[in-house]
Formats: C-alpha cells, structure tokens, sequence
C-alpha cells in the first residue's frame, strides 16, 4: 500500500528516566510512543546496557525492547560506554531500515557522542530516505566543530538527490544550527519552517528551551508540533517533536 506521508518523531529518552531521574519506565514510554503512531522514531540517549538498572526492570536494551513493543525495525548506535554499560541514538522504524552506519561526533573527552546514519524505503516512494539521529554537545563551540562533522559527512555519503531527515537532540539554545545546516547543505527546520521558530522542548514540565529539531531536505513539511501535557511531561526530562513529511509534488 503506497504511503502519501511518514511521521517522524525525534526523542531524547533520558535513558528511559523521569525527569528527576529515579526508576526506568519503559512499558510508559513505549505506550505513549505506540498511542502517537509516528512511522520512524528518531530517539537519543538510549541505553543498550545498564547492569545496576537492568536488574529487576524490564526494558533491556532499551532500543530493542521498545522495537519489540512496536513492532518496528531498530538500528542503534553506542556512543558513550562505562564500566557498567553503554547509550546512544537508535532509529526505529515501521519500515526495514537498509543501512546502519555510525559516526563519531565526539570532539571533547567530556561528551562522547555520535551520528547515526540509516535508510528506508517508505511504501511505494520512488526513492528511499537517508535518516540521521544525533546528539550534539552542550558548549556552543563544540557545536561548531561538530556541525563541520556532520556537513563532511553528508557531503561525503549522503547522495544530493536523495531525501533526507536529520533529527535529534541539538542542544542549540542559541540557534546557530540552522544557519550552518540550511548555507551548506539544504537542510531546513521542520518547525520553525511552519511557524516561524522552533518547538520549545525542554525541561519537560515547564518548556522553555527549543533543543530538539528536525531538519529535512528534499521533502515539504505538512505538520509540525512538540508532544505537550501528560504523559510526555512525566516520562522523560525532554518532550518528543514530531513532525509529518511528504516528497514534493
């Protein structure tokens, strides 16, 4: 069955944590992920192992666990590993994902983070999408370095003509990304491309700050919005934005 659409959802997890922290709740997040019905999860901070916390709960590896419950197809990237366990990004997907390949973004020995690079093929699209979730640093200038990453990266594997969605968690309180990303390769805020700025996104209960985006190239934005209220404001120390896609024409 041809799809007109996709869905897209970009979601730090705070490794599955309220945000206060305290116990893990995957079977809530999973829930209220299955209740918005996105087609491709971009989620970040996602915890593969955790040999503390996996005792006892349910919800291991967590990219793997939240896939099962959805029925969808799951690449992860590791990131930042530890003596008792390792996170990163994972992209999850209702269609098969083509491709998993995993770049370091990590340009401080503070913050080991990295860019996760999948396709898919929508139902019936002439083309498959390129999928990229990332996680950048908190400082501005570590930012920097690492938007000069990421734009060698995509000039280098990501073909020109092929649609693409970048998403995740930027960190850019001061909204220098957009210029970066939109002069030197195309790419433009779903978002603030709707209603001229970003979702604010975080801290989960009273958002104030717009760290999470989703940029695109090669598609037309139909919907854009931050997942507000309950149960988002309880699940995690960041609300999900989404965002509905189409190809042009």
């Amino acid at each position: 069955m041809y799809v007109n659409h996709i869905s897209v959802l970009t979601y730090n997890l705070h490794k599955g944590m309220a945000p206060l922290g305290g116990r893990v709740h995957l079977p809530q997040m999973a829930a209220a992920l299955r209740q918005q019905g996105a087609d491709v999860l971009f989620l970040q901070e996602v915890q593969g192992r955790h040999d503390g916390r996996a005792a006892g709960q349910e919800g291991w590896p967590q990219h793997s666990y939240l896939a099962q419950a959805l029925g969808y197809d799951a690449c992860y990237g590791m990131n930042a590993r530890y003596d008792h366990g390792h996170h990163g990004n994972a992209v999850l997907s209702r269609f098969a994902q083509q491709l998993a390949a995993n770049h370091d973004l990590t340009v401080s020995r503070l913050e080991q983070r990295g860019l996760l690079h999948t396709i898919i093929q929508p139902v019936g699209w002439p083309t498959p999408v390129a999928c990229l979730c990332g996680h950048f640093n908190l400082l501005a200038h570590d930012r920097r370095r690492q938007y000069r990453v990421l734009l060698d990266y995509l000039a280098r594997h990501v073909p020109p003509a092929m649609p693409l969605i970048l998403a995740g968690d930027f960190n850019d309180w001061r909204r220098e990304a957009d210029r970066h990303l939109w002069q030197e390769a195309g790419l433009y805020e779903a978002h603030a491309r709707l209603h001229g700025h970003h979702g604010r996104s975080f801290p989960a209960r009273l958002p104030l700050l717009p760290l999470d985006r989703i940029y695109v190239r090669g598609l037309e934005v139909q919907q854009a919005a931050v997942c507000r209220g309950l149960p988002w404001s309880a699940l995690s120390d960041h609300l999900p934005l989404q965002a509905t896609l189409r190809l042009p024409g």
